[in-house]
């Protein structure tokens, strides 16, 4: 038989493109086909070191674009789905919804419509065909049906609201999204649930914890914090930086999506948390600290005088500034991440001190 053809959505993104490396080095009888409009926060750059990969093709278009996703489905008899595309950056979705709603609730649609009609016969029912087993023994088949098709859908603890100081998400806690983004993530989350349950369609859904690592869009905050750190700018934290979130760094949640994708049981969400809980101003003030040690700063004139001040003298943390918080910004998020850990035997390999300093390194490469 031919390689197996998966479709990967929005990897060309900041998960998605530390994710198809990982997966074609791990699965050399996979084929990835990935399918990217490369809106802002995609990036082919990201993923270079695939480009000569028989085994990775990429393709650029909407996933609203049904005809586009039938003809993918088609030409490469697509075997699973594994969905990261989506629009994901909570300020935009403050200033313009409606592309949060068409991308990650209408896109998500298209793409479990298509593949349903792709896979299967009718309601729990797969299609079956046969394959010629070898072209030189006539009359020698093998059945290939469609019922080990998985539809994988990468989802975000935002959509589980708020918590207060003490508990963790769990698969278990209510829905409460409070952002135009985490409203389109949990609309998606329910449009995959219906799948799997009217259709019998084989869904399983991923809810992630704060990511952080390489290839990350320079707007959000870990990188943010490096470039404008190394600029000499003002660092702008939201409000009183107490706001908690639970840090996973890359690699491990790309280990745990797979590991999900293979071993997980179907019609199941699996939360992956990093149990790596930090405010923004712990953050900000280690990778300073990193800073300082790594890059210490030039000389330069203070922001309130006209001396300079020797080298190493002051650090980073100086250019530390509170600015208005940004609407509907959630106070804690953190996952209990024990059912992935317990049922599959996974566990983050990184805590956040070991993979903030293989962060930074990797952006000191990109902005120095």
């Amino acid at each position: 038989m031919n390689n197996k053809n998966i479709l990967v959505t929005g990897c060309a993104g900041f998960i998605g493109s530390n994710f198809v490396p990982y997966f074609l080095d791990k699965y050399p009888d996979y084929n990835l086909i990935n399918l990217d409009l490369l809106t802002y926060a995609g990036n082919l750059e990201n993923l270079k070191e695939c480009e000569s990969n028989s085994n990775y093709k990429f393709i650029k278009g909407d996933i609203c674009n049904r005809e586009l996703v039938e003809f993918i489905f088609n030409e490469y008899d697509i075997r699973g789905v594994i969905h990261f595309a989506a629009e994901s950056h909570v300020d935009n979705s403050i200033k313009n919804p409606g592309v949060f709603i068409e991308t990650n609730v209408n896109g998500t649609f298209t793409l479990l419509d298509v593949a349903y009609k792709h896979w299967m016969e009718k309601p729990f029912e797969y299609k079956t065909e046969y394959l010629a087993l070898n072209a030189d023994t006539p009359g020698s088949k093998e059945q290939v049906g469609y019922d080990k098709c998985r539809f994988h859908h990468i989802s975000t603890d935002e959509v589980y609201g708020t918590l207060n100081e003490t508990d963790l998400f769990t698969e278990e806690t209510p829905y409460a999204p409070n952002s135009p983004y985490s409203a389109s993530k949990a609309s998606s989350d329910m449009i995959v649930r219906s799948y799997q349950e009217t259709y019998g369609m084989n869904t399983v859904i991923t809810n992630c914890s704060n990511n952080y690592g390489p290839k990350q869009h320079d707007e959000k905050l870990i990188p943010t914090i490096i470039r404008k750190a190394l600029n000499g700018e003002s660092i702008p934290i939201y409000g009183d930086g107490k706001n908690i979130r639970d840090w996973l760094y890359v690699l491990d949640h790309c280990k745990g999506i797979d590991l999900v994708y293979h071993t997980g049981l179907e019609a199941n969400v699996y939360n992956i948390g990093g149990r790596n809980e930090r405010t923004n101003l712990q953050i900000v003030n280690k990778i300073c600290e990193i800073l300082d040690v790594k890059v210490p700063r030039k000389d330069y004139l203070p922001l309130n005088g006209d001396t300079p001040v020797p080298k190493g003298k002051v650090g980073y943390k100086e250019l530390i500034t509170f600015v208005e918080d940004r609407a509907g910004h959630d106070r804690r998020y953190a996952i209990d991440a024990t059912k992935l850990e317990d049922t599959l035997s996974w566990k983050a390999e990184d805590d956040f001190d070991s993979g903030i300093l293989k962060t930074i390194e990797w952006y000191l490469g990109k902005y120095n």
